[in-house]
């Protein structure tokens, strides 16, 4: 689960397989009914890995896969984590609105600035909107870090039933 870039909230990963995406697609929902310490949600090709309500706090993380087929023998595996869809809507929305409370902030201050009357209110604003963008990020960077536990629990059941379905399974790959 490496990552490139610390500035990720939500972490991406791609994988090869050596298997066909049906076959590892149903290993996903088989495995809905031989534990329960996961909710396994298959879409299309599409797989959704939760923890159980009881479990989960406002930023536990989820892991949704896609699984592609390549041709007969190989799949690609496409993997998200992040928090419930409800919850990062939510977060990217106040980073919405925040940034267009800059920008109209910003133009007011420049009209005011070019009619040669008051700006440092509009200003201010701006230096505020500022400081609460970046109060948004760590709080994102907080919630992932907290989380970080519950994204290698998923990350390992993955691996788990990977390693089951798929011949020569890497741990390492990817």
């Amino acid at each position: 689960m490496p990552t490139t870039n610390d500035i990720v909230l939500r972490p991406r990963f791609k994988r090869e397989i050596s298997e066909h995406n049906e076959v590892i697609l149903k290993a996903f929902e088989t495995s809905k009914k031989e534990q329960s310490q996961f909710i396994v949600t298959r879409l299309d090709n599409h797989v959704f890995i939760k923890f159980p309500k009881r479990e989960q706090q406002f930023w536990t993380p989820q892991l949704h896969l896609e699984i592609d087929e390549i041709d007969d023998k190989t799949s690609m595996l496409h993997g998200l984590f992040g928090p419930n869809p409800t919850v990062w809507t939510m977060f990217m929305f106040f980073h919405f609105i925040v940034a267009c409370l800059f920008i109209a902030f910003g133009a007011w201050a420049y009209s005011n600035w070019k009619l040669e009357t008051d700006y440092i209110l509009q200003i201010g604003i701006m230096i505020l909107m500022v400081i609460i963008w970046f109060s948004l990020y760590f709080a994102g960077s907080i919630g992932k870090a907290s989380s970080k536990n519950d994204m290698h629990k998923l990350n390992d059941f993955m691996n788990e039933i990977l390693k089951k379905t798929v011949t020569n399974y890497d741990l390492e790959q990817g």
